[in-house]
Parts: structure tokens; C-alpha cells; sequence
């Protein structure tokens, strides 16, 4: 059989492929590129993989000679452990509460920072700065307002006469979980103001002029005008944030270390705990795989219900 003959105005004669061969440019750029694929490798992906094995086992500092998988009893201790349930529902407190009003204060604030004023730029840097600072430092400076003996809180308090004795906010589980959370709101803020301000400042001007002229109010201009532009930004923003703020012990471990008797536990200070205190790497795992599968659920079940796709390019 004879060899067709490539001819380059003949359109329906298919050049042969040619067999695959690293060229010295390739070459040179996967050199380039291995240190990064070692170091990512080593220290990304093969602790995700060690993890998700360590759930599967009996994996403790106190019987390392006596490794082996067990299953999934790891899991079911978890879950069938008498603080799992109050540790669920302080997760799903400190998330959505922190969330809702990062997201309005942050909001309001951005609204408040788009207009030019005398002194924007240090009123700006005032609101960015707590998103500067580490978890954990904001963590300290909170519990030392909230000390129940000279604390800042209680002293003000008891100065405007809305208590009548001080409060110990960080030793009483009734006020604990919600000093917490007003930590995590003031710090988290700064995040949602640094966002929801880029995508305002995008919004072009003539919008707002043409609505104006339109008869359009200021709340119209917000629902019809506002909202919908930054409505990709808003979605996004929503989403690290719930991811971030699920992963975030560093306030309540620096301000209550999840006490007192646990009443501030989530479930990432809950994993630190089966590290630290019950050295059960096996179990602390499974509280990690925990964690993934309700971050990865929620964020299918939020990009399908919000149509996120559809919401623009970013």
C-alpha cells in the first residue's frame, strides 16, 4: 500500500503525528518547575494522604508499636463521643453568626469608604488594620477586654450602669461562646470591607448619574444598581470566608482554649484537642476528614443553589 502523500493545499490528508519527544526547552522548564512539584509534594500532598490514611487506623503516640486500621471506629468514636454534638453546634454558631455580620458591618463599611472624604485614607487603613494582625494575637488582646476582673468590657459596663457587678465573660459558658464570636466578627470585618470595596470602586459612575435622572433613589440604586454588580464578589467572598472561619481556632484557642468544659470547642479546636491533650492522631484525623467532607458538601450545595456560574467572571 503506497503512502499517501501530504500535499499542503490538500485539506483532507492528515499529516502523520509525530512520536513525542522532550525537547531541550522542555526539559529545562520541568527542572525549573521540580523543586516546586517536590515541596508541594512533600509537604501538601503527602500529609493529605497520610491523614486520610491515619483515620483509618489505630494511630496513637502511646501505641506506636501496635499500628494497624481499624476501620471505621475511629469515626464512630468521634461521633458517638458525648461533646461531638455540642461541638457541632458551637461550629455551626461561630460560623454562620461571625458570618452575617461580617458580611453587613463589612458591607456597610465598604459603602461608607467608596465616597471621598477628608481623611478616607486613615479611616481606611484604621479598618483594614485587624486583618493585618495574626488570629492568635487578636485572640490575647480580646481576652484581656474580656477578663471578668479589669477588663475593659466590664469596666465600661459598670461605668454606663448596665451591670452591677463584673462579668466573667471567658469562665461561664453562657457568655463564652458569644465573646468568641464578637472577636471573630471584629477581625473577620476587614476582610469583607477589603472585597465588597474593590468590586464597588469597579462600578462606573454613569450608572449611578443615568439613575439619578431617572427619578432612582438611593435604595433603588442599591438593589437594582449595587447589589447586582458585586453580587459575584459577594458570592466568592461568602465562600472563603465560610472555609476560612470552619478552619479558624486561633481566637477561641488564644481566648478560652475551648473551655471552660469545652463550651467553645469547634471542630478544628476539637481536632487540635485529640492532638495535643489525647496525643489520638487516628481520631484527629477523622475529625479533619469530617471537616473536608462538610466544606466540600457545602460548597457543591452553595454553587448549585446560588447558580455561582452563572454569576460572572472574576
Amino acid at each position: 500500500m503506497e503512502k499517501q502523500i501530504l500535499h499542503p493545499n490538500n485539506p483532507s490528508v492528515q499529516p502523520e503525528k509525530a512520536p513525542f519527544r522532550f525537547s531541550k526547552e522542555g526539559i529545562f522548564i520541568l527542572l525549573c518547575l521540580a523543586p516546586a512539584i517536590v515541596l508541594v509534594s512533600v509537604f501538601v500532598y503527602y500529609p493529605i494522604i497520610k491523614g486520610s490514611v491515619m483515620a483509618f487506623q489505630n494511630y496513637t503516640l502511646f501505641d506506636l508499636m501496635n499500628i494497624h486500621f481499624i476501620g471505621l471506629d475511629n469515626f464512630k468514636a468521634v461521633i458517638s463521643s458525648p461533646n461531638f454534638a455540642t461541638v457541632v453546634k458551637n461550629s455551626v454558631y461561630w460560623v454562620f453568626i461571625s458570618l452575617f455580620f461580617q458580611l453587613v458591618l463589612g458591607f456597610a463599611l465598604a459603602l461608607s469608604m467608596r465616597k471621598h472624604f477628608k481623611g478616607r485614607g486613615i479611616y481606611q487603613g484604621l479598618v483594614f488594620f485587624p486583618w493585618a494582625m495574626s488570629g492568635f494575637l487578636i485572640g490575647l488582646i480580646w481576652r484581656w477586654m474580656f477578663n471578668g476582673q479589669f477588663g475593659v468590657i466590664n469596666d465600661l459596663l459598670l461605668k454606663t450602669g448596665l451591670i452591677d457587678a463584673p462579668i466573667a465573660f471567658l469562665a461561664e459558658a453562657k457568655w463564652a461562646m458569644a465573646s468568641v464570636i464578637i472577636a471573630n466578627i471584629w477581625y473577620g470585618v476587614a476582610f469583607f470591607a477589603i472585597m465588597i470595596l474593590a468590586a464597588l470602586q469597579s462600578i462606573p459612575d454613569e450608572l449611578y448619574e443615568a439613575a439619578e435622572i431617572d427619578g432612582a433613589n438611593k435604595l433603588h440604586q442599591l438593589f437594582y444598581i449595587t447589589l447586582p454588580y458585586i453580587l459575584p464578589t459577594l458570592f466568592i467572598t461568602v465562600l472563603l470566608r465560610v472555609i476560612w472561619i470552619l478552619n479558624f481556632p486561633d481566637i477561641i484557642y488564644s481566648m478560652t482554649n475551648g473551655g471552660p468544659a469545652g463550651a467553645t470547642h469547634i471542630l478544628s479546636t476539637y481536632l487540635i484537642d485529640k492532638v495535643m491533650f489525647e496525643q489520638n492522631y487516628g481520631q484527629a484525623s477523622a475529625v479533619g476528614l469530617i471537616i473536608v467532607v462538610i466544606l466540600l458538601s457545602f460548597m457543591v450545595f452553595f454553587t448549585k443553589a446560588s447558580k455561582f456560574e452563572k454569576k460572572g467572571d472574576f
